[in-house]
């Protein structure tokens, strides 16, 4: 792995990856280095800041839209945590499957199988592959040549999206690993291939595997060859397999490709295309994006669902599948392409030696031992009434007794908003140990432990869970998995940070509810940071109480996700307001002290927007504008609580002020400031009250009514009718 902050090298031990359904645990025979993606990576990683900014300007954009959105400290944290952080090399291996976990029927323990992914066919022992991103390997293919099935699936796309025809021409630029293996798939084709590289050797090595001829590209001999192949009229097809910031593999393809010829971009080239050359020729630009359909969509490649083979012929995993065959059957020759096989315990030697160039390679292949004795064993709408659950009020407290040393607290879950807006407050905090990080990755557990100071990294949460030594557990995995952990850490005896939404239905709420009332342990946190911002807490008291109803204005900016985002997967994570609409739902009961009494939502025809009204006891209302068509450079969140002939303004807890009829005063500074949206108060509040025994910070009366009312949106939308929470206080 490679620290990208740094540029730092590293073979570290980290905890054996969980075997989760839907997948398999893969112990590695042969993994290999993709001397240009992962070179590529490795020289990126060793730049300056000012370098890594330039090479990725779209990172640029994303940190720039998230200082408007977050603070430039927020920003900075999460950004140097990222970049501060261990990332993992490799996505080709082969190996032998180790365990299989629930759901997969088509290998068993002990199957050799190809790998693929950069999540998931990593440089390492033991890897877990879901089911679309590993195929078996035929009989008679030795495991270090299924190994390259990765990089062959890369190429064998980038042949299909030129639509190679028999007996046509092509140019291949760049010989390095992809353009061998272009090579020999499009002579497997009947295809004539000219090839183009610097490199003599690679030239040599390509007309060997079956190119027609190959050059130097400011050689005569290429226009020559093609000339001679093609009768002066051009290639075919160009692939650019090239990287590198020169423009001249594009400038080449457009000279020596005929009049409405095709050119495929399988590398990351300069694409400067030279607007009259290819406008004259017609030339028809195509892009090859990686391993085939499939790649970059979750449900693909996490959920294994494929595409019908009717409307997709050739998936990742198909291509895959092709690869090898083509293998077994003597089509595609990939021994002449391995340069070098290192042990994998010099991996970090290797990387050194590769970028240093003191080791020439198309193809270098880590070994890996054998498998030691300690491995693991192989094996119609209608409107419903949303109940507040009664919540149960346990006579034995456990877990609330006051603790004498420090509070050892676990993290279930290590991800962005856990690295970057929780740990930074507790590391270091006196009274406070981070006792383990469980993970289901184990580079996310590893990287944890070492920014943060963790005593232990594990990818086993029964373990946790069972140790007497740990006494609050924090859950800041996926909303799916919410109220099932949360479950489980309450009946364990623990105290729980949950991290927004407690549950994602009302059944699971219900469930949790119900481990209460069985373990007799209430102690429970929900992330409800805002409550806690220091600026809207004294805007609050300045505001003073209440004489009659109010009315409460939120308008939450919310902005539009990136394609791929979990948070879109409603069928798993629920919607996107069931996630985190319970921020602004607690937000306005603690203004109006008091919890909702009903809830009514209406949203635009095909729009995402949301329009919230709650009521409350008194008469008081609050509505929520959770809009995602706003603009970025809009705050991301503003207030108005209205009552008593006095105003209390929140903006985006940067700036507050409380109107009273006759002034208007300032909360804190007229200047905007660094936002605080309450997560070092929120924390100390709950460390506190484990440590001390005390009450929660929030009652769980609390917590289950605003979770009623976040999902009861759903139900409002569905029937057009305000919905009544029965059973509300």
């Amino acid at each position: 792995m490679q620290n990208y902050k740094s540029g730092e090298l590293a073979l570290l031990d980290v905890p054996v990856p969980g075997c989760k359904p839907g997948g398999v645990l893969v112990r590695s025979a042969f993994s290999l280095i993709s001397t240009g993606t992962e070179l590529m990576k490795v020289s990126e990683a060793g730049m300056s800041m000012l370098g890594k900014a330039r090479s990725r300007p779209d990172q640029v954009a994303k940190v720039v839209q998230s200082v408007a959105a977050n603070g430039v400290p927020a920003t900075y944290r999460k950004v140097m945590g990222k970049l501060d952080s261990y990332t993992p090399l490799g996505y080709s291996l082969c190996g032998v499957v180790e365990q299989v976990g629930a759901g997969i029927d088509d290998v068993k323990a002990g199957d050799l199988v190809a790998c693929a992914g950069n999540e998931h066919a990593l440089h390492a022992e033991l890897n877990w592959v879901p089911k679309n991103l590993y195929v078996p390997v035929p009989d008679g293919v030795a495991a270090r040549h299924a190994a390259f099935g990765t990089v062959g699936s890369i190429a064998l796309q980038g042949v299909r999206q030129g639509e190679s025809r028999l007996g046509e021409v092509a140019l291949v630029i760049g010989l390095g690993l992809i353009g061998q293996l272009v090579t020999q798939l499009l002579n497997a084709s009947g295809v004539r291939v000219v090839g183009v590289d610097p490199d003599p050797a690679r030239c040599e090595l390509a007309e060997r595997l079956g190119a027609a001829a190959c050059g130097d590209p400011g050689s005569a001999s290429v226009e020559s060859a093609v000339a001679e192949l093609t009768g002066g009229m051009g290639v075919d097809q160009v692939y650019l397999a090239a990287g590198g910031s020169s423009n001249q593999p594009v400038e080449l393809a457009a000279r020596l490709c005929r009049d409405r010829g095709r050119v495929i971009d399988i590398g990351k080239c300069r694409l400067d295309l030279p607007w009259n050359a290819y406008y004259e020729k017609e030339l028809d630009v195509r892009f090859s994006r990686s391993y085939g359909p499939g790649r970059y969509d979750p449900e693909y490649e996490l959920q294994g669902r494929d595409y019908p083979i009717g409307y997709v012929r050739w998936t990742e995993r198909r291509n895959l599948a092709c690869f090898l065959d083509l293998i077994a059957r003597g089509s595609v020759d990939v021994e002449p392409l391995v340069s070098h096989v290192a042990d994998f315990e010099d991996a970090v030697e290797t990387y050194r030696r590769l970028e240093e160039g003191e080791l020439k390679a198309v193809a270098v292949l880590f070994r890996y031992t054998p498998a030691s004795d300690d491995a693991p064993a192989a094996e119609a709408p209608q409107v419903t009434v949303p109940q507040v659950p009664e919540v149960p009020r346990p006579s034995g407290r456990t877990g609330a007794a006051r603790r004498s040393g420090p509070v050892r607290l676990a993290f279930v879950g290590a991800g962005n908003y856990a690295s970057s807006m929780l740990l930074p407050h507790l590391t270091g905090r006196d009274g406070v140990e981070l006792s383990t990080v469980v993970t289901t990755t184990a580079l996310s557990a590893a990287n944890a432990q070492r920014k943060f100071g963790f005593g232990k990294a594990t990818t086993d949460l029964d373990a946790v869970l069972g140790d007497p030594a740990v006494d609050a557990v924090f859950v800041v995995t996926r909303h799916s998995s919410h109220a099932e952990l949360t479950r489980r850490a309450l009946l364990a005896g623990k105290a729980v940070f949950v991290e927004k939404p407690l549950a994602l239905t009302e059944e699971e709420l219900a469930g949790v509810l119900a481990a209460v009332e069985e373990s007799g342990n209430d102690r429970i946190q929900v992330g409800f940071n805002r409550r806690f911002a220091p600026l809207l807490r004294e805007a609050k008291e300045r505001f003073g109480v209440r004489g009659g109803p109010a009315s409460l204005r939120y308008l939450v900016n919310a902005g539009r996700l990136e394609h791929g985002s979990w948070y879109l997967r409603q069928d798993t994570e629920g919607s996107r307001f069931a996630g985190e609409g319970g921020h602004f739902v607690d937000t306005a009961s603690w203004l109006l002290d008091a919890d909702p009494v009903s809830v009514y939502a209406a949203a635009p025809a095909g729009g995402e927007d949301l329009q919230i009204v709650l009521g409350y006891p008194d008469g008081s209302t609050a509505t929520i504008s959770y809009v995602t068509s706003g603009p970025a450079s809009f705050p991301k969140e503003t207030l108005d609580l209205i009552a008593d002939n006095k105003v209390l303004r929140l903006d985006d807890f940067v700036r507050a002020a409380v109107h009273d009829g006759r002034r208007r005063q300032w909360v804190g500074s007229r200047l905007p400031k660094a936002r605080d949206k309450g997560q070092n108060a929120e924390l100390a509040a709950f460390v506190k009250a484990v440590r001390t025994g005390g009450p929660m910070p929030v009652p769980l009366e609390s917590l289950a009514a605003t979770t009623t009312a976040t999902l009861a949106v759903r139900t409002a939308l569905a029937s057009g009718v305000p919905v009544t929470l029965a059973g509300a206080r």
